[in-house]
């Protein structure tokens, strides 16, 4: 799944048999090609989960981008990372007595009236809300990969089936190479994988080592927050052939830091910053 991640697994692995001195070189080549994954967009320079976030990230250095996906009362599928619009748009101004702005509480035209980008700068004011359709869309010829969370499922319940159907519409995204679907609810993971197999799945949080054998049972990933992450229990996930990406890593520290754990990619606000490390 995104391409260069079978060859990250295959040096973390070199690194787990190689003699000392060797290992130095394999744990510099991981570095190198461990997937550098732009958080909600490059996050740091445009506002969250907009389209003018996306598209930086392929100019900041970005391997994948990543965004969340909720749904609308009306069954449309928007980018959203809170469940409430209060924070990063003016939804406030705009609708208001409709207080606390719930994304599935508001029609898609109602979204659409808010602005989703001058709470972030000057610069970005009139940016809208974009559907899961727009953003596949602008994002089709990027040559990047996407890393979809979809956000609090409970919420909706038929999220996972509406999701597929959008993705089948945009046959360019629905492949092992290019996407990966991920959720804290489990759960939920389990229903994607039953609609579309052959979309790689992550499990966002830190199974236990016990847990693991079943994870693997249908999932490619577990992508823990960076603070849970320990060398050893990445060479737990990857001998069970679970590839493990971490979130969200902006210093430069704390990224050399779990690159030396083998991780297969790293989740940030700042893809610019850890391509300079990737690089460095």
């Amino acid at each position: 799944m995104f391409g260069r991640l079978a060859v990250t697994l295959a040096t973390s692995l070199t690194i787990l048999t190689a003699p000392a001195t060797a290992a130095t070189t394999a744990a510099t080549t991981a570095a190198t090609t461990a997937v550098n994954v732009a958080h909600r967009g490059a996050s740091a320079h445009a506002p969250e989960n907009t389209i003018p976030a996306l598209e930086l990230a392929a100019d900041h250095g970005a391997d994948v981008f990543e965004f969340d996906v909720q749904e609308t009362k009306d069954h449309k599928l928007v980018l959203m990372h809170d469940t409430t619009l209060a924070r990063t748009t003016n939804a406030e101004r705009v609708l208001p007595g409709l207080s606390p702005w719930r994304v599935g509480d508001l029609t898609l035209a109602q979204i659409r009236k808010v602005d989703a980008g001058a709470w972030f700068s000057d610069e970005f004011a009139g940016t809208r809300v974009p559907t899961l359709g727009e953003a596949l869309e602008a994002m089709s010829d990027s040559g990047l990969g996407l890393l979809l969370e979809v956000k609090a499922p409970r919420l909706y319940p038929g999220i996972e089936k509406r999701i597929a159907a959008e993705l089948r519409h945009h046959p360019e995204w629905a492949s092992q190479e290019r996407l990966v679907v991920q959720s804290f609810d489990w759960d939920s993971m389990r229903t994607f994988h039953e609609l579309l197999p052959g979309v790689p799945i992550a499990l966002l949080g830190r199974p236990s080592t016990g847990q693991l054998p079943g994870v693997a049972k249908f999932a490619d990933q577990v992508n823990p927050h960076y603070t849970d992450l320990t060398a050893a229990y990445v060479r737990r996930a990857h001998a069970l052939g679970l590839q493990v990406l971490t979130y969200t890593v902006d210093s430069p520290s704390a990224m050399r830091h779990v690159l030396g754990y083998g991780v297969d990619g790293i989740v940030t606000n700042r893809p610019d910053v850890l391509r300079s490390v990737l690089d460095g």
